[in-house]
């Protein structure tokens, strides 16, 4: 069992990686409605911004930035999980601890954070989210991946719509 301890920063701008419990599932596409209801649900009560997002069959990747005066990313992470896994209503593999805590056992009881640290970190952290589909051959060019904020990037004029999908090389927690 590890000690590590969430940094608590207000207002901070974090990437992360969450996981289904299931590897090799594709239940978050099947159900990218209920995950897309799930994360509008949180937002409405404990606003962030989204400034990366991007759904794989089994894993997703974000950027959140926090409020200024705010530093809990580890409810709305929760409480996101929580509302998809009761909406979808199934159950996944369960160790008697989950069973134990009600868990559904859709997801990994955790995720992986990284604290964005400069601007360069920011931009590795965004092309790491978008080219993520290319990285898992799941398409050629980036663009083509429906469930990337990618394509909200591209109508901002944040990244050129022939951008080419090349992510860095790095430990982005997968």
């Amino acid at each position: 069992m590890s000690n590590y301890i969430r940094p608590k920063v207000s207002g901070a701008t974090i990437f992360f990686t969450v996981k289904l419990a299931e590897r090799g599932s594709d239940m978050l596409l099947r159900e990218v409605d209920v995950l897309r209801w799930s994360v509008a649900e949180v937002m409405a009560r404990k606003p962030f911004k989204i400034d990366a997002w991007v759904v794989l069959p089994d894993h997703l990747h974000a950027i959140w930035t926090l409020p200024a005066n705010d530093h809990d990313f580890s409810t709305r992470w929760k409480e996101i999980k929580t509302g998809f896994s009761r909406k979808v209503r199934r159950i996944g593999p369960r160790t008697l601890s989950k069973e134990t805590k009600g868990e559904a056992g859709l997801w990994q009881r955790r995720f992986w954070d990284h604290h964005i640290r400069s601007d360069a970190d920011y931009q590795g952290h965004l092309a790491y989210c978008w080219g993520n589909p290319v990285k898992h051959g799941l398409v050629k060019s980036a663009q083509d991946w429906p469930y990337s904020s990618i394509h909200r990037d591209i109508r901002l004029g944040r990244v050129p719509a022939e951008w080419s999908g090349k992510v860095p090389d790095g430990a982005f927690g997968e």
